[in-house]
């Protein structure tokens, strides 16, 4: 999809990403790399309380989202109609009840 399709990333999946690097080298080229992407802002107190209600939401349904951080990517992405290129089940939940378009 590179070079072909707007990407995005966002600043918190940036944070995930690059501070799993342990070898300097590494760091500094999944930085660059990374850098030619579009930052997105992931949350804020609107978006946070958002993200708050659409886990309180699965919570009630039966449904338990493991990360935080998922329920805030997923309710960006709702929010800003922003497909979400993923591969984790924690997602899924967003698919059903809210609309997330996934991109799998």
């Amino acid at each position: 999809m590179l070079g072909t399709e707007f990407l995005a990333i966002g600043d918190l999946i940036l944070v995930e990403v690059l501070q799993g690097f342990s070898n300097g080298k590494d760091f500094t080229t999944a930085k660059s790399l990374l850098s030619s992407l579009f930052v997105v802002d992931l949350c804020g107190e609107t978006l946070a309380l958002e993200a708050a209600n659409n886990y309180r939401f699965l919570r009630n349904s039966g449904i338990t989202v493991r990360k935080t951080i998922d329920t805030i990517i997923a309710t960006r992405c709702i929010v800003s109609s922003i497909p979400l290129l993923h591969n984790d089940r924690d997602f899924e939940p967003f698919v059903t009840h809210f609309g997330l378009r996934s991109i799998c």
